[in-house]
């Protein structure tokens, strides 16, 4: 029997065991850390394949450094999908590096081709990858893998779903209850991780060589012996269940760093760069209705002098469309819901892109025009824009807008903003809880992976030395 010819392309694994029977349930949240900076990673990935493609177009050549990223890159996720849902082959935590580490119970290495053809880099990574693309897909569940490529940040995921996933799947529940790894799950799961690995790197320009169209299952590729991963060390500490909880914790402090974490740039972003020339935060729409007058929801502002400075003031501008004078008052809700008590108005409780939410409330004309009601604590009236600054204060507040002489049919375009002069402080503060809660989070999930890894007797502070006398 003829020993298939070695592909440039060798992932080889083994599978860990013993493994922790439950510890996979957990493997996606402590494997956050890895995805965020792959998602990072993979987002740059595209860009240096675009850059490699006409180095290659050119020279002949895909530039050393820039193969030394995407294959980095590559090797990085294989070790990160090992652990997690493209095997579960192992419960050592990976490494946090683009280097092959040889005891690492998944490695890959990608043969760095000296000439490539300029011609077949025209064709290769879409038309004659095609048939196995298609063969991919069904593998990974669409193929997000190579998806990555068309510049999407996700493309490390490439084992949530398709038979991969189902597989692996199996194969947890089989541990979860057993406590044994199928052998033979693992060794047609590699064949299948291997097949889209192959494909990932020649769509990615880093061989010339066709993937083959076979199934080589198991660890080990056709000439070489698997990795040794206990060879070179004694076995690990293992997974307590203080560490599983370290780690869970961590990953949860790293998840939500990366809201506050954008929340503070968001708000940081807005606070520098989307104010007026007054100094305001605003928003604008076109109200449009058929009654006497639109209003806001009844808004209930705290009575606390700090809550209150947090906001500043209030502007409200409106400009009647149809030309008429326009009124815009801000009084305390229960005084202008009196006024309005018999008369149709239309309350406006949010507005979602382009669309407004509001409701009407049946009724007839008002008893009294808008500026001779008595119940405002701010008003502007008149032609042209109508502009309102208001000093908020605590209580309970309603915005009105009215045609000023009272009349049916409001149509204006009206904006609303406030000076909010603690937005920095607020998004200072996000920005340093997200940067205390990821260190916090890093931190955990480092001290326990390490300690999970640790090889008996190894010590964890040096010993004293003594001389005898």
């Amino acid at each position: 029997m003829t020993t298939p010819r070695s592909y440039p392309v060798r992932v080889e694994a083994t599978l860990d065991e013993p493994l922790s029977r439950g510890l996979w349930l957990v493997k996606w949240l402590l494997a956050v850390p890895h995805y965020v900076v792959l998602a990072f990673l993979w987002f740059a990935y595209p860009f240096v394949t675009i850059a490699a493609f006409f180095a290659i177009l050119v020279t002949g050549r895909y530039p050393r450094p820039l193969f030394e990223f995407t294959s980095g890159v590559l090797r990085w996720s294989w070790r990160v999908q090992f652990y997690s849902y493209a095997a579960l082959g192992t419960d050592r935590y990976p490494p946090f590096t683009f280097a092959d580490v040889p005891d690492y119970p998944a490695r890959l290495e990608i043969a760095y081709p000296e000439r490539l053809s300029r011609g077949l880099v025209l064709v290769k990574w879409w038309l004659l990858a095609i048939p196995h693309l298609v063969i991919v897909g069904l593998f990974v569940g669409g193929g997000s893998w190579l998806a990555s490529r068309s510049g999407r940040d996700d493309g490390f995921d490439w084992a949530a779903g398709g038979l991969v996933g189902v597989l692996v799947l199996v194969a947890g529940v089989v541990l979860l209850v057993t406590g044994r790894y199928p052998r033979p799950i693992f060794d047609f799961v590699l064949g299948l991780d291997r097949w889209v690995l192959r494909v990932a790197a020649y769509v990615s320009l880093m061989t010339d060589e066709y993937p083959p169209f076979r199934l080589d299952m198991g660890g080990a590729e056709a000439g070489h012996e698997p990795p040794h991963p206990r060879a070179a060390h004694p076995r690990a500490a293992g997974w307590s269940a203080g560490r599983i909880a370290a780690a869970v914790t961590g990953a949860v402090l790293v998840l939500g760093a990366m809201g506050l974490l954008t929340g503070g740039g968001a708000v940081l972003w807005a606070d520098r760069t989307q104010r007026d020339a007054d100094g305001y935060l605003a928003g604008s729409t076109t109200l449009v209705a058929s009654g006497y007058a639109v209003t806001t929801d009844p808004v209930q502002l705290p009575g606390a002098p700090d809550a209150v400075a947090a906001i500043g003031d209030v502007r409200i501008r409106a400009t009647a469309t149809d030309g008429r004078p326009v009124f815009v008052g801000i009084g305390r809700s229960a005084a202008v819901a009196g006024y309005l008590a018999a008369t149709e108005y239309t309350t406006v409780s949010g507005v979602t892109g382009d669309r407004v939410n509001d409701r009407v409330h049946p009724g007839g004309a008002p008893a009294t025009p808008p500026g001779a009601a008595g119940v405002w604590t701010a008003t502007a009236s008149g032609t042209g824009t109508q502009s309102l600054s208001w000093p908020v204060g605590a209580g309970q507040w309603t915005a009105v807008v009215m045609n000023a002489d009272g009349s049916r049919g409001i149509s204006v375009r009206a904006e609303a903003g406030a000076t909010a002069p603690a937005l920095g402080w607020i998004a200072l503060g996000l920005l340093l809880a997200g940067a205390v809660a990821l260190a916090t989070g890093a931190l955990l999930i480092g001290v326990a992976a390490h300690r999970a890894s640790r090889r008996p007797g190894t010590p964890t502070t040096p010993e004293p030395s003594t001389v005898d006398t």
